[in-house]
């Protein structure tokens, strides 16, 4: 315990103040630059350790169906599956074709440009 007992929070001050007033103030400029660019990096990296979940995971559940359904109730539920599948896939097809006209948009303005 004799090593901690000679350290000193008003000596370290003290002898960090004499340090520092024998200095030339360039040196303080350059020492006070190196802390600012130091700390900003620090940080930054602690700012951006967030990392966002890229998608919201969609869940489909399996629906259950009576064991004693008949074939025309199969049939039914068919006819309205289909309907909303044609019109996901109608929908998935227009945010598609909006997205490649966009791009088709930059592409264009870079062809313009020469790029």
């Amino acid at each position: 315990m004799s090593f901690f007992g000679r350290f000193s929070p008003v000596r370290a001050i003290r002898d960090l103040r004499l340090f520092l007033s024998q200095r030339h103030p360039y040196e303080l400029v350059f020492l006070m630059i190196a802390v600012g660019i130091t700390g900003f990096f620090i940080y930054a990296f602690a700012r951006d350790d967030y990392v966002p979940v890229p998608y919201k995971p969609d869940i489909i559940y399996v629906e259950q169906w009576p064991a004693d359904r008949t074939d025309v109730q199969i049939k039914a539920q068919q006819k309205i599956d289909y309907v909303k599948k044609k019109q996901r896939i109608a929908e998935e097809k227009a945010a598609r074709d909006q997205r490649q006209a966009e791009f088709k948009k930059v592409d264009d303005a870079l062809n313009k440009w020469g790029i």
